[in-house]
């Protein structure tokens, strides 16, 4: 267990809040935060100030998530469609035929560690032999790690196990706890966790030694001070990469705790810090929305959420996250019960994942989905209701996908399994100008924000 002696105290939150709510919270979080950090993404504080002043809300004409909706989509239509039995194969396969194997939109493939996955796998290198490249510590797992959370409900321990496959395929080290931190901790949400356990969940899955783990205990001390405490913090001043994931992983779970894990504002807490804003709002909003449940989420951001465009992965258009959350909490409900301690919730426990779920059909073209869960409305539920109500627009079209192929057939594939065999035992990981800081920078004296780097 790592230690937690740093984190300030926080209250748990009031109220009971259903488990559908909550992943749907989750999820509508996470695309709410993409959609409102996406234009300050890599940018200043003190850029965002004078072009906008302080963001407190949609600053875009027309708000639309990013690669780190679309590939959270894409995680989970995995994970409802495997469960506990997801393999770094079901994930090899899936990046073949979902994205690499296909055209890809103006996004082509989104940041830099996607990048190097798809080049590696083009070439026909497997799983983990993929995830060597230069740009595997990067938050591309993180942003996508959420769903894994909403899956494993109340079971950190599961939902970063599951990360780590699924980014088996894409990334190592740094870029796996990373994405760990953030299943673990929305796990943990999901089962009603207070701030302080969430962290602690995030905290108890990554090595306590790790660059990961000392940006989260960083932040955590500094987050009782506000945003920019958390930033002086966490930022790498003058570092040029703002996709690094111990310091994106940190400034979301920063922002989270400094709002209480209230919604509003954690997201917009993270949107402002600026760096990978996209990203650490996205993260933030999935733990908000899965600490608070959906209803947190307002009205009017919510309505601006419809089915993504495919502008990053064309096989994801047209689906919703809702539509992804349902999926998920059905497949989740296959899961028997059984002991997982969640720290800081007494009484509260869930188990190992025991026989996979029945896997959900993924949802044919009229916006249905069969399988275990039934039939679901075409309309994605779980909008705001009452006075407040604005509809969340509904797919159009729902492309099916293909079925990875079963082990040994199509691309995952004899070939594939020789190249595992005979590739070199290690390729550089390390960012560009060197490898990534073994610590973060110390936190300082005052509050003073940390103007330095992107």
């Amino acid at each position: 267990m790592a230690s937690t002696a740093c984190i300030p105290p926080v209250p748990a939150p009031q109220g009971t809040v259903g488990l559908r709510d909550r992943a749907r919270g989750a999820l509508l979080g996470l695309a709410v935060g993409d959609a409102l950090g996406a234009p300050a993404e890599n940018m200043k504080p003190s850029e965002i100030r004078a072009r906008w002043g302080r963001i407190t809300g949609y600053v875009a004409d027309r708000p639309a998530g990013t690669d780190d909706t679309e590939y959270a989509i894409f995680s989970g239509l995995l994970l409802a469609r495997h469960g506990a039995a997801l393999t770094p194969v079901h994930v090899e396969t899936a990046w073949h035929e979902w994205i690499a194997d296909r055209e890809e939109g103006p996004f082509r493939g989104a940041g830099f560690s996607e990048r190097g996955t798809l080049e590696n796998l083009r070439r026909g290198l497997a799983a983990p032999i993929s995830a060597q490249h230069r740009h595997a510590w990067s938050d591309g797992l993180a942003m996508r790690a959420a769903p894994h959370g909403v899956f494993a409900a109340g079971r950190p321990a599961e939902a970063a196990r599951l990360a780590a496959i699924d980014g088996s395929v894409s990334h190592e080290g740094e870029g796996i706890y990373g994405g760990q931190a953030v299943a673990a901790g929305v796990a943990a949400a999901m089962a009603g966790a207070s701030t302080v356990a969430v962290v602690a969940s995030a905290l108890a899955v990554v090595p306590d030694d790790s660059w990961t783990a000392r940006c989260l205990r960083r932040a955590m001390t500094a987050a009782h001070r506000g945003e920019r405490a958390v930033r002086s913090a966490v930022v790498i001043g003058g570092y040029p990469w703002t996709d690094l994931a111990p310091e994106a992983v940190a400034l979301a779970f920063g922002a989270y705790a400094a709002a209480d894990g209230e919604f509003t504002d954690a997201v917009l807490t993270a949107v402002n810090m600026g760096r990978d804003a996209d990203t650490t709002a996205a993260v933030a909003g999935a733990l908000a929305g899965a600490t608070r449940g959906v209803q947190a989420v307002p009205a009017d951001w919510a309505a601006a959420i419809g089915p993504v465009r495919g502008t990053c992965l064309p096989t994801m258009a047209g689906h919703h996250v809702l539509e992804v959350a349902d999926l998920l909490t059905r497949a989740a409900r296959e899961v028997p019960p059984g002991p997982e301690h969640v720290p800081g919730l007494t009484g509260r426990s869930t188990g190992p994942s025991g026989p996979p779920p029945v896997p959900p059909a993924l949802p044919d073209p009229q916006g249905t989905a069969s399988g275990a869960g039934g039939t679901a409305s075409r309309r994605p539920a779980g909008a705001p209701s009452g006075a407040r109500e604005a509809p969340v627009r509904e797919p159009e079209r729902t492309p099916p996908h293909p079925e990875p192929a079963a082990p040994g057939t199509g691309r995952d594939r004899p070939e594939a399994r020789r190249v595992r065999a005979h590739a070199p035992s290690r390729v550089p990981s390390e960012p560009p100008g060197g490898p990534a800081p073994t610590a973060c920078p110390p936190v300082p004296d005052t509050g003073a924000a940390a103007e330095a780097g992107p």
